[in-house]
């Protein structure tokens, strides 16, 4: 199952056996909540408490209030920390009530609480004369006033507003919210006397003030204390959403009209506790919303109508940070009239799981929606419908949720395991994309295994159609390696190497409207807020994206290696920069990396891919410093610096991971040595990486190239061989010619392709790596190389011979009379002779290799 419910909270594992103690305290105070023995073992706790006992809140700090009813029917409210694991009585109501809403304040000495008058039954009793709600406020710290703030006829929902920090305040905020469709607020002044004694100041006349009114949903973000709300505007759905912020003040932040119907709605709240008085399967067949931020600035509403056929489920997902809205259409897959739950929306932070019980979970990309295939869609299997709880499922704090019926609390995650399972068994493309991004997010989680990733990588390196696997892996991991220490680069780097995606979806039907983005109210933004409205003024005035892109340095590196070839220079100082940089790059990867590498790379001087490297260093880091001017710039440069590594050992670890799976032995290369079937594995695996790396204009670690070319050697025949050369697959670098030089030796096939190598070695390198080479046809090409630098320089004037007969052993005219020029441009141009490389090559060392060439040629 992709989605894991982990265990955070239960009611009945974790309040049960605390009870009894807790009934002894409370009765030493008067509450009695419980008869004890003398073994002080509780009698008919679980017969009195088991059935009553639920989970009423929970708090922005986690903590956990519950209810339960004593063994004389009193009321009794208690407190689970989450922190200490600890169970703590709050309070006792010596009356027979049902709870409907609790809260508590931030120091645990003010509990507001609502009931619903009930009959012996435990039932309301709707035609009881006298108000049917009661609201009330006590002071429990220690216990002493109660005071009435609402007995009303409608249901009431209470709950404190929570500061950031906590501290002693002197005044409390609480909410109540009615189901007669208003939210007040009150201020409650607190005194203390005697120490810790509190007590309500002016309790007769609580200050009050309308937040919301005529309004049909709402819900509240403990977390950030944010209250959403829907208003009917002209028969128009309007979400607003209202700050409370530390400083007791709140603002309205923004409106957005919806396209939605909520007319079978009535009335609903979402995250005030729990309300158990409501019918659930009337509600599963009302229209679902929700609402779900992160903190990378996303805002999405969740929203699944009224289902007037069971044969395909349609619900609606508004991405309004992005500007746009995406209906899905599934298949129930045989869902039928007596399903009474309906679709369930849970908040995974990147992710939004949208569950229908047995039939479908579908996981839905909120960071990178943009395209389909970066979402999984998940049908239903006996195992989907047994890893998720049959009972309805409330959302809490965060990723927590609360399962209704068990009093039960989970924390929603996605599943490593069973998304790698997906991953190495999926046979479709969207499949594939969706699980390895759904995989990557999970980076930072403990247990995340990178390595079982990259071994299906390696594998599956040509299965996919639709996308190069390489080059997504290499982009969507690297952007996942630096994400968590600088989101703001989310808008900036990219994440995927697909740019567009026209396929199906099997069994899903997708259609996309594009919204008008929010009005923001608020103008001074901070935190959440100023990470939205950067998303939505990047949607409105960024065109075209901004995300960074390799053409700078593909025309910057393509320039430098050009001056190379012919001669020119650049700044000595310029290019300085651009090779510190990667030694930079290649001194972070050595902190990186502590255990042995099987493959030996980052052991040579590979200028070529040191200038890329340093090139990119140069160009992502003046991009990330152009769009990220708050950020320090020691930060942007590790980042820069973590990115590129990341890239480098990405590449390096899939080579390392192709070598173990044929070979548990260290790799040293020996040319004399015939190629394998894992040096086919290598050689095939580094020829796609070439090319993913190609396209996109990454650096490769130094010594890739090496590698790459003596794999070639052993794997392919002469002809296959010189043609991945000449097509540029192959690249010739001075270490993998040097080795062949010296390494092969003078066989037949071996003077080949020697001699084919080295025609095709650029002058300069041609130049150093022909002397190790003790051959005739070396002496030839030194020669030629010699005479071709001395002819430059020659004009037709007559000479006098300067040459000794003596000199000459053998009599050939022809040759005579050019190593009589050659001797004269040598003795003319001394200075301009003695260039790097030409040490012991003169106009002799031309006649002997000119006399021993002709002798080869004319067979003597």
């Amino acid at each position: 199952m992709a989605l894991r419910l982990l265990a955070h909270f239960d009611v009945r594992e974790d309040v049960l056996p605390s009870l009894p103690v807790q009934g002894a305290t409370a009765a030493e105070g008067g509450g009695a909540a419980f008869t004890v023995n003398e073994d002080g073992k509780d009698l008919g706790v679980s017969e009195t408490v088991y059935e009553s006992l639920r989970v009423l809140n929970m708090e922005r700090n986690g903590n956990i209030i519950y209810t339960y009813k004593d063994n004389k029917g009193n009321a009794v409210f208690g407190l689970y920390d989450c922190q200490t694991r600890q169970n703590e009585h709050l309070y006792t109501f010596e009356k027979d009530l049902q709870a409907v809403s609790c809260s508590i304040n931030s120091e645990k000495t003010l509990l507001a609480a609502s009931f619903v008058q009930c009959t012996e039954g435990g039932v309301k009793n709707a035609l009881q004369p006298g108000s049917e709600c009661l609201t009330l406020l006590v002071e429990i710290h220690p216990v002493n006033n109660v005071k009435v703030l609402k007995a009303v006829d409608s249901c009431i929902w209470v709950q404190f507003l929570y500061p950031h920090v906590e501290s002693h305040h002197l005044q409390n905020h609480l909410l109540l919210i009615s189901e007669e469709k208003y939210i007040e607020r009150f201020h409650i002044q607190i005194t203390r006397e005697d120490g810790n004694r509190v007590i309500i100041r002016n309790s007769s006349h609580l200050p009050k003030e309308k937040i919301a009114e005529d309004f049909i949903w709402s819900q509240w973000d403990v977390s950030e204390q944010r209250l959403y709300y829907i208003e009917l505007e002209k028969s128009k759905s309007v979400l607003k959403c209202i700050q409370f912020w530390e400083d007791e003040s709140f603002n309205l932040m923004f409106e957005m009209p919806l396209d939605i119907s909520l007319s079978g709605l009535g009335f609903k709240f979402v995250n005030f506790g729990y309300d158990y008085q409501q019918d659930q399967e009337r509600l599963s067949h009302q229209p679902s919303l929700c609402l779900f931020t992160n903190h990378t600035g996303s805002l999405c509403v969740c929203y699944s109508p009224k289902f007037d056929s069971w044969e395909e489920i349609t619900y609606s997902v508004f991405y309004l940070h992005k500007g746009y809205r995406k209906t899905f259409t599934a298949a129930s897959r045989g869902a039928d009239s007596h399903v009474t739950n309906g679709i369930t929306f849970l908040n995974l932070g990147h992710f939004v799981a949208v569950y229908f019980p047995g039939h479908f979970l579908h996981l839905l990309n909120i960071q990178h929606s943009d395209l389909t295939c970066h979402s999984l869609f998940l049908t239903g299997n006996n195992k989907m419908a047994a890893a998720l709880p049959p009972g309805p499922l409330q959302p809490l704090l965060g990723s927590l949720v609360l399962d209704c019926s068990s009093g039960k609390v989970y924390r929603a995650a996605l599943d490593q395991s069973y998304l790698m399972w997906f991953l190495w068994n999926a046979q479709l493309d969207c499949d594939r994309m969706a699980a390895l991004h759904c995989a990557l997010s999970c980076s930072r989680d403990p247990g995340f295994q990178e390595d079982q990733i990259i071994q299906w990588i390696c594998e599956h390196v040509s299965a996919c159609q639709s996308f190069d696997l390489t080059q997504e892996f290499l982009i969507a991991s690297s952007y996942w390696c630096v994400y968590p220490e600088l989101a703001e680069v989310d808008m900036l780097l990219p994440y995927s190497s697909t740019l567009v995606w026209n396929a199906e979806i099997p069994g899903i039907k997708l259609v996309t409207e594009e919204l008008p983005l929010p009005l923001m109210k608020v103008f001074s933004l901070k935190g959440y807020w100023a990470k939205l409205n950067s998303n939505l003024e990047y949607i409105k005035y960024t065109k075209p994206p901004l995300r960074y892109h390799n053409s700078v340095v593909r025309r910057e590196w393509h320039n430098l290696i050009s001056e190379e070839k012919t001669g020119k220079r650049r700044s000595t100082m310029y290019v300085r920069n651009i090779l510190d940089n990667a030694i930079k790059v290649i001194s972070n990867m050595g902190t990186q990396t502590l255990e042995p590498r099987l493959i030996p790379l980052l052991q040579e001087e590979d200028r070529h891919q040191r200038l890329l490297m340093g090139l990119m260093v140069s160009e992502l880091r003046d991009h990330l410093l152009r769009y990220l001017q708050g950020v320090e710039k020691k930060k942007i440069e590790r980042t820069v610096l973590d990115y590129i590594s990341k890239l480098l050992s990405l590449i390096w670890c899939m080579l390392e991971t192709t070598w173990r799976k044929h070979s548990t032995h260290p790799w040293v290369l020996h040319l004399n040595n015939h190629g394998s079937a894992a040096d086919f594995e290598v050689f095939h695996l580094m020829t796609r990486i070439l090319d993913a790396t190609h396209s996109l204009c990454f650096p490769l670690p130094p010594g890739f190239h090496s590698l790459h070319t003596i794999l070639g050697v052993h794997c392919l025949p002469l002809h296959n061989l010189l043609h991945y050369i000449d097509n540029g697959v192959l690249l010739l670098t001075e270490t993998t010619v040097r080795k062949l030089m010296k390494d092969l030796d003078n066989s037949e096939k071996n003077e080949k392709l020697k001699f084919s190598i080295i025609a095709r070695l650029p002058p300069l390198i041609s130049q150093k790596v022909c002397r190790l080479w003790d051959h005739p046809m070396s002496s030839n090409i030194i020669s030629r190389n010699h005479v071709a630098q001395l002819l430059k320089y020659y004009k037709k004037e007559p000479r006098n011979s300067v040459i000794g007969k003596s000199s000459l052993p053998i009599e050939f005219l022809p040759l005579n009379y050019f190593i009589e020029i050659l001797t004269g441009l040598e003795s003319s141009y001394q200075a301009l002779c003695d260039f790097e490389g030409h040490d012991n090559v003169d106009a002799e060392f031309v006649e002997e290799a000119a006399l021993k060439h002709t002798t080869v040629l004319l067979g003597l």
